[in-house]
């Protein structure tokens, strides 16, 4: 498949992705880490506007619709993008198709930033049903996005494997596409451990609050339980009453289902409560391996299965701080903000998850979020010395 066929493919998904929600749900804003999906519309536009095009035809859109470049110029504060009620959607998927245009029509594309683009479009893929089930959730009738099928899984029985460790390579190799931070490929020293075979279940996590996890602190890092305290955590977000929130509805909750919406906190607390610990993103990627296989939005599930495969179902948190590599460096010019200014007081997740589209995945792939987010689709699999 060329590149233009793929750029099609993937903003055609972006559409589809879009197709069950009314013009009203695209323009809210529930919290201020998740974007409307119709700023995710634009400002995907945008991306390719700026750093593949290199020319806007509006620049008032770059005000609007940059979301954290310093070197591009000024933007609307991330909290206030639900307080922007113009452009409508309408002008807004206008704009979209006006910019497919003049990607097609181009007399030349640098194949790199044309391969980024395309890259970050899938990662607002993840976003725009990251960000919608939030704004469906938190509503008071909790609205199904559409009719997806659901049955009861058979649990799928917990046990680990032993890996050797040794001195080992990871990151990228230097042929190919991945992220800045994914890079160089380079040797670090993994002692033994053991990994689970799946991810935490929400058998699991029933068995930690109905243990009293959510009021004993003993199990909680200091900041992890400031947070339960100040926030009134007893449950993972869009769980209540034995009952929880996805795509799909409102459901009861199934134990077998892997668990989802567990913070860094969360996640490493049912950890240490079940006796193991968080593996580091070392351990993770030594053990994954390279076939990319399991639950991914391709499947058109969206929501967590068994978690039979180290990709899929969740985002896994790792007890790694999200750091350079030995030897980074960034991407050139304003593209160096894509990642490296993050690199403080965030968490290193792996895998992909039932959100994710398959293509957009590399066992190399370093995913980040700050210890206490978990709207994101994340949980975490356990690992033992």
């Amino acid at each position: 498949m060329t590149l233009l066929e793929r750029y099609r493919q993937i903003r055609a998904r972006t559409l589809e992705l879009c197709a069950p929600l009314t013009v009203e749900d695209q323009a809210i804003q529930p919290m201020p880490d998740a974007s409307p999906t119709k700023w995710h519309l634009a400002h995907t536009t945008w991306f390719f506007e700026e750093f593949v095009l290199g020319q806007l035809a509006d620049p008032s859109y770059s005000f609007l619709y940059n979301s954290y470049y310093e070197a591009v110029g000024p933007r609307v504060d991330r909290p206030r993008r639900g307080a922007v009620s113009r452009p409508g959607l309408d002008r807004v998927l206008a704009y979209r198709a006006e910019v497919d245009r003049r990607i097609e029509t181009a007399a030349a594309l640098d194949p790199w930033r044309l391969e980024l683009g395309l890259h970050h479009e899938q990662q607002h893929q993840e976003l725009i049903l990251t960000d919608i089930k939030n704004v469906l959730g938190m509503q008071p009738l909790r609205p199904a996005y559409r009719e997806l099928p659901r049955t009861r899984l058979a649990p799928l029985a917990q046990s680990f494997v032993a890996h050797a460790g040794g001195v080992v390579e990871i990151g990228a190799p230097a042929d190919g596409f991945a992220y800045d931070n994914e890079r160089p490929r380079h040797r670090v020293l993994v002692h033994p451990f053991e990994l689970a075979t799946r991810p935490i279940a929400n058998a699991e996590v029933l068995a930690f609050i109905e243990a009293g996890g959510y009021r004993e602190p003993r199990h909680w890092l200091s900041d992890g339980w400031a947070t339960v305290m100040r926030e009134g955590w007893t449950a993972p977000l869009y769980w209540n009453d034995g009952s929880l929130y996805e795509l799909a509805g409102v459901r009861a909750i199934d134990p077998a289902e892997v668990a989802c919406h567990l913070s860094y906190y969360e996640a490493d607390a049912i950890a240490h409560w079940l006796g193991a610990r968080l593996p580091t993103e070392l351990e993770w990627e030594l053990a994954a391996g390279t076939a990319i296989a399991g639950n991914f939005a391709d499947d058109d599930r969206l929501h967590p299965g068994r978690g039979g495969s180290p990709f899929g179902d969740v985002w896994e948190w790792t007890s790694s701080a999200y750091l350079p590599y030995p030897g980074y460096r960034p991407f050139e010019g304003a593209l160096g903000e894509y990642n490296g200014k993050f690199m403080s007081g965030q968490q290193v997740l792996r895998g992909g998850s039932c959100f994710t589209p398959r293509s957009h995945l590399r066992a190399s792939y370093r995913n980040f979020f700050t210890p206490s987010a978990r709207w994101q689709m994340s949980g975490a699999r356990i690992a033992k010395n």
